[in-house]
């Protein structure tokens, strides 16, 4: 039952982003792709990912222990705080300690964590800005 609830909730939340998405206004001078193609593209994944699970639910769906609940809790409260300090921080040091903490949590030892989430911060701000040239929130530093 819980698996419908799911994928109810899913499917429901699928089509507010692309009516959402629907809603983004067009400048007069954009791309042939437009910026409602990509939140499309995620709506209909989300979608058809909730389809799925609507139409095909686990028997015995099994819930993770009240400490792992804890975890995936303290995991979104990280993004969320990632999302609100990125202008303040800048993209590169709110990516470096969002990664950090998360890849921490997914098992890598702490020292590594610090490196992987630099690297992967860096790695992200070279491609999205230096290579494709899109602005991303420039910290402290002035990147």
């Amino acid at each position: 039952m819980s698996d419908r609830i799911f994928g109810g909730i899913g499917l429901a939340l699928a089509v507010f982003f692309i009516w959402q998405a629907r809603l983004i206004e067009l400048s007069f001078i954009s791309d042939p792709v437009g910026p409602r193609t990509f939140p499309i593209i995620i709506g209909v994944a989300l979608g058809l990912a909730s389809l799925v699970i609507l139409l095909k639910p686990d028997t015995a769906p099994e819930w993770p222990a009240l400490g792992r609940l804890f975890e995936i809790a303290v995991s979104v409260a990280v993004m969320v705080a990632y999302a609100v300090l990125l202008p303040e921080l800048g993209f590169v040091i709110a990516t470096a300690l969002a990664s950090a903490f998360l890849t921490w949590r997914l098992g890598t030892a702490p020292a590594w964590s610090l490196v992987v989430g630099a690297c992967t911060s860096v790695g992200i701000y070279v491609i999205f800005h230096l290579v494709l040239g899109l602005s991303l929130a420039r910290g402290p530093l002035g990147f």
